[in-house]
């Protein structure tokens, strides 16, 4: 059973999605961006976080790190991750997505040294990605407004309240012994880490160029409304208008 903090945390994303519900409505094609001034501070936070920080150390990491060394740690987080995209299957009624990353969880966790290794990939079955705004979606929860999060980067209050959802109840946490409950956040901020120096020249592109608000929260929702099979809708506005002239 979830502790108070856990709990509260279950609230807080109950709250994020009833607070989508009420958020000021647009018309067709039109991006829901009604917080875009904390949004674009919590965007220059990021992109400072990004120069100053993410990507020094990435570049470290990358340079210093063998590139096996860095795909096993990126095979152990996503394997981590399996157990997650699982149980939103089942909320889902997507039994046979279900079937299949518990199917590569377990092949990898035994034949691949704990998910280091990917030999249920070579056999062609990759995993089928999942989370709990996918489930909130399905659920018919509204998406709400568009938003920049700090550390965590473009989201909306749906996505939001699933990915403290996912955190609350991934399963690994109890998988793993009290001891070893940090392994798995230090596995997926390495994994990220490297993803930042793997994709270095892409996401210079878009997050230190002239707009990148603009970019970015266009491609999060073009590429998020396509993952969740929503129908696309043409803009009826320009989405790289800068109302604030950054």
């Amino acid at each position: 059973m979830p502790g108070p903090r856990r709990s509260g945390m279950l609230w807080a994303a109950l709250v994020a999605v009833t607070v989508g519900a009420c958020a000021p409505k647009t018309g067709p094609g039109l991006i829901n961006d009604p917080y875009e001034a904390q949004n674009r501070e919590n965007h220059a936070f990021n992109v400072a976080f990004d120069s100053h920080v993410l990507q020094p150390v990435s570049q470290a990491y990358g340079k210093s790190v063998p590139g096996p060394l860095r795909r096993g740690v990126s095979n152990f987080s996503q394997n981590l991750d399996l157990p997650s995209y699982a149980l939103n299957d089942i909320l889902q009624a997507r039994f046979a997505s279900a079937g299949q990353n518990v199917l590569r969880f377990a092949f990898n966790t035994v034949f691949g040294i704990g998910g280091i290794f990917d030999p249920a990939g070579a056999l062609g079955l990759p995993p089928a990605e999942n989370d709990f705004g996918r489930t909130l979606y399905v659920w018919g929860a509204p998406e709400g407004a568009y938003l920049e999060v700090p550390f965590l980067g473009p989201s909306t209050q749906r996505d939001l309240a699933g990915t403290v959802v996912d955190i609350v109840t991934d399963p690994v946490n109890y998988i793993f012994p009290k001891r070893m409950h940090n392994y798995p956040t230090a596995a997926h901020l390495a994994a990220r880490v490297g993803d930042r120096y793997k994709y270095n020249s892409l996401i210079n592109s878009i997050l230190h160029a002239p707009g990148s608000y603009q970019q970015e929260r266009l491609i999060y929702l073009e590429k998020r409304h396509h993952d969740l099979g929503m129908p696309e809708q043409a803009p009826t506005f320009d989405p790289y208008e800068d109302p604030y002239g950054k």
